[in-house]
């Protein structure tokens, strides 16, 4: 690495859109998981 290349991190959009998708996913599974338990109460 030279010290003149650019650092290795993303952009801000990048990181605020990776957190966005991380929490939408997790949401996604925690649905996904109620639904099963309700539909297996029934």
């Amino acid at each position: 690495m030279l010290w003149s290349d650019p650092e290795n991190e993303p952009p801000e959009e990048l990181r605020e859109t990776q957190a966005m998708m991380r929490r939408a996913g997790l949401l996604l599974a925690l649905a996904m998981v109620l639904g099963m338990f309700v539909v297996g109460l029934r």
